[in-house]
């Protein structure tokens, strides 16, 4: 089977933006997002993920996520693939609001697996047919059992990737290292396996995953492509060396849930408010405090 052409371009660093909003966080400040998506494609980031976990999705309205979606689109242009998130738990609303989604211009959707209504495995691979037969673009699948409440076994991927020829990736967020080791044993290179967890990127990339979907790259976007970049070239005394320089702020992004951490560290460097929509809380003055050293001590190693 022919493969589509995003699935070259399926490597490297994709960072889950951020949503910027208002001060009370109401409205998205536009403004700040174009600035932040800018700041991603000249840093070389391989691709934008707008919409996920780290963009607030489950408190945005539909409208509000065309509106990211297109914006992203309008400045990324066709530097960088703009992947959205589009997600939530009831499968024809999703199949909306990925419809809405390839409207305003993504290149790839990003489904997630249905939250709170736990389905079976069955039902997952029901829920992501439907969607893969309803939309005709690439779909990269997000596991990550700790938000959702359901482990996407690698049983289920495997026969997912089997009937729908438009999943072309999965994004491992399941907080290990067991499922990407097991699932790249069993689907070898038929689907391209990015990192979730920017704490893991090392070792899954040793074993095959091709990059990482980092919450830490909204702050240092060029630290952490300098480390998959040392991966993808076989150097690991240098990935090993800037990974483990990185893991202090990689832990400073979830001493609060995220995003309220990474908002506060992209406050710290001038480029957006640390506002998030409740019922997610503005990170503590402690965490900020712990954010900023974090970040200051890195960058004066």
């Amino acid at each position: 089977m022919a493969r589509h052409p995003i699935e070259e371009k399926l490597r490297g660093v994709f960072t889950a933006l951020v949503t910027p909003f208002s001060e009370d966080g109401r409205k998205i400040d536009r403004d700040a997002f174009s600035s932040h998506v800018e700041r991603q494609v000249e840093a070389a980031v391989s691709g934008l993920v707008v919409c996920g976990t780290t963009g607030e999705t489950p408190t945005l309205l539909a409208s509000e996520m065309q509106e990211l979606v297109s914006v992203a689109k309008s400045v990324a242009g066709s530097r960088v693939p703009v992947v959205a998130g589009t997600c939530n738990n009831d499968t024809w609303d999703t199949i909306e609001l990925c419809k809405g989604a390839v409207q305003a211009g993504a290149d790839m959707l990003m489904i997630v697996s249905p939250y709170y209504n736990k389905p079976s495995q069955e039902g997952l691979i029901r829920h992501i047919e439907l969607i893969s037969r309803a939309v005709d673009v690439p779909i990269m699948l997000y596991n990550i059992p700790g938000r959702t409440s359901v482990m996407m076994t690698v049983e289920t991927t495997a026969r997912i990737l089997d009937s729908c020829p438009n999943v072309v990736a999965v994004k491992d967020a399941t907080g290990g290292l067991t499922y990407c080791q097991e699932l790249l044993a069993r689907i070898g290179d038929r689907a391209a396996l990015l990192c979730g967890d920017d704490g893991l990127v090392v070792p899954m990339m040793s074993v095959g995953a091709r990059g990482v979907v980092s919450v830490t790259s909204n702050v240092l976007p060029r630290e952490v492509i300098r480390v998959v970049d040392a991966m993808e070239k076989g150097d690991l005394l240098i990935a090993r060396r800037e990974h483990l320089r990185l893991l202090s702020v990689h832990a400073a992004m979830f001493i609060e849930p995220n995003p309220q951490p990474v908002k506060a560290a992209c406050e710290a460097r001038g480029w957006m408010r640390s506002s998030v929509r409740p019922p997610m809380l503005e990170a503590s003055y402690e965490t900020k405090a712990k954010i900023k050293a974090a970040l200051a001590e890195y960058l004066e190693r």
